[in-house]
């Protein structure tokens, strides 16, 4: 059984920084890809970057040279930096492995 738990959120003012993790259970992390999604009230929940087992990344056009996210297999750990962050940045950040396994989100919220 596969189980994904975030960290990392907070409250930010505009312009600050933040960096989630993502730490998984289980052995089959290190063959997958993991993606960082967000949802904020009232939206639909939509991916923000995905890291490939091989490390190729891909980005939402919103969040691109802002964010970046890095994965270290051997703590089987994903991260998410944000950098920049705007109050549209705002929502629920969840961990995805495969396609498959969610983690519980962390609250992101940027305000001043």
């Amino acid at each position: 059984q596969v189980q994904l738990v975030e960290s990392g959120g907070g409250l930010v003012q505009p312009g600050g920084s933040l960096r989630l993790s993502c730490v998984a259970s289980g052995s089959i992390f290190s063959g997958l890809a993991v993606g960082w999604y967000r949802q904020a009230p009232g939206k639909e929940r939509e991916l923000v970057a995905r890291i490939s087992r091989g490390g190729w990344t891909n980005y939402a056009e919103s969040v691109k040279g802002r964010f970046a996210i890095s994965r270290d297999s051997a703590k089987k750990t994903v991260y998410l930096q944000m950098n920049a962050l705007k109050p549209e940045d705002t929502a629920v950040y969840y961990c995805n492995l495969a396609d498959s396994f969610w983690g519980q989100g962390t609250q992101v919220t940027v305000s001043s």
